[in-house]
């Protein structure tokens, strides 16, 4: 299937964005094109309200005009104007036999250009910056460049309203995106967008068992009956129900069919239903493996374990080694996501001042992200916490080592860009596990 990704630019630049995109394989550009700012927040929403869009690229001045539409799922990536995008503004000018005496530079972050003027042999004198900020009028831009650089100065912007100001009161370069750096981003989007796709899509398995089986209950007539939810619950409408044994059913799906049914792995509202309706007691397990062999074997496993509660609940085991569970039946009552670290996981918690719940589902996270860096905010998102106690959350495994900053990243939000952390919960606990360890 095709992704396709919504480029939101100015009309000035599209000639640029499309040369970038010519070489797009699998994923194809919805062009959104305007001429002023005012239009970007209108024609976002015609897009978004009318396309199936997989992801948006876009410039800071777009995304601040239109943050407020994008749904908190949909990748977005910002093209941001680098050094070889400035120095090439510069060379430009003195090609055109313009003077650098004096220059003023918008949107550009203050590193960048301190870099490239240092390495052309420019004074920290000749040249002013105006670092992006969100929300700044383009009449108070303009007006900052010329105070800043005088009749006789040089401005060079990124921003095609400002230059269009600007003309005819004093020299203006208009610093245009190479489509070198523009390519890198649209193929690093598009790739994104395909990965979360793919593992959305892998194969998963779901095991239903009726759990309770006193001597009256006629176990056909109960499998008949929890076929039949199963069936017409709306959710599981494109999965294949089959049985598995005279009291269950096994249930073939991709990952995210799965995840919708269970919001996420917290709550198996079919297993509510079946009590509700017809009186049984059902045991859901859930596998993610590599084969659909792996998926059923490790959902026997989960339905198994789901089966020992004294509740209609369910489990996920993946072929990662992850175990999520238990998940109740209604509510969020989702209690702990671990591997084999129960000892080790209680030991630690006590000294990090955390439940050995929320510890051991941050080593089911810590797992998942096989070593990338997280946000304090995705932290938070995963484990349904609020950002300030996600935040809180971070410092507290900062005091314990059990966390590294690892850079920072441009978040789809105005302000700062956020700090990325590493989680080395997996560390710590194998520490426990070694010889000698207290």
């Amino acid at each position: 299937m095709t992704v396709v990704i919504g480029v939101v630019v100015h009309a000035g630049r599209r000639a640029v964005f499309e040369e970038a995109a010519r070489t797009l394989r699998g994923a194809r550009p919805e062009w959104v094109v305007y001429r002023h700012e005012h239009e970007i927040h209108d024609l976002v929403r015609v897009l978004l309200a009318g396309k199936q869009v997989d992801g948006l690229l876009m410039g800071p001045v777009p995304f601040d005009e239109c943050h407020d539409l994008i749904p908190d799922t949909l990748p977005v990536t910002l093209v941001r104007p680098g050094p070889l995008d400035l120095a090439l503004a510069l060379s430009r000018a003195q090609r055109e036999g313009l003077a650098v005496d004096t220059v003023s530079v918008d949107t550009f972050d203050t590193d960048v250009v301190n870099e490239v003027t240092g390495a052309l042999g420019l004074t920290r004198a000749q040249v002013r910056t105006q670092p992006y900020q969100p929300g700044e009028r383009t009449a108070d831009i303009a007006e900052k460049h010329l105070r800043a650089a005088g009749r006789d100065g040089l401005v060079i912007t990124a921003r095609m309203e400002v230059s269009q100001r600007l003309r005819g009161a004093v020299a203006v370069i208009d610093s245009l995106p190479v489509p070198s750096t523009v390519r890198s981003d649209l193929h690093a989007l598009a790739l994104r967008v395909q990965s979360q796709r793919a593992n959305e899509f892998r194969f998963a398995a779901g095991v239903f068992l009726v759990a309770d089986r006193p001597q009256s209950t006629d176990m056909d007539r109960a499998r008949i009956g929890l076929m039949n939810l199963l069936v017409n619950t709306p959710e599981l409408a494109d999965a294949w129900v089959e049985n598995r044994g005279r009291r269950g059913l096994v249930v073939f799906a991709h990952k995210a069919l799965f995840e919708r049914v269970t919001h996420n792995w917290v709550t198996v509202p079919a297993l509510g239903q079946a009590e509700r309706a017809l009186g049984l007691r059902v045991a859901a397990g859930f596998g993610i493996g590599g084969s659909a062999r792996t998926c059923i074997a490790l959902a026997e496993r989960a339905a198994a374990r789901a089966e020992a509660e004294r509740q209609p609940s369910g489990y996920l085991i993946e072929d990662s080694g992850v175990i999520i569970g238990p998940m109740g039946h209604e509510g969020r009552p989702v209690e702990f996501t671990y591997r084999d670290h129960d000892t080790h996981i209680e030991e630690l918690a006590k000294q990090v001042g955390l439940s050995p719940a929320t510890l051991s589902r941050l080593a089911g996270i810590e797992r998942g992200l096989a070593g990338a860096a997280i946000s304090p905010r995705d932290l938070a998102n995963a484990l349904g916490i609020t950002d300030p106690s996600g935040r809180r959350l971070i410092r507290k495994l900062g005091e314990r080592g059990l966390v590294a900053v690892q850079g920072s990243a441009q978040t789809h939000h105005k302000g700062r860009p956020t700090r990325l952390y590493q989680l080395g919960i997996d560390q710590a606990l194998r520490r426990f596990s070694a010889p000698g360890s207290p």
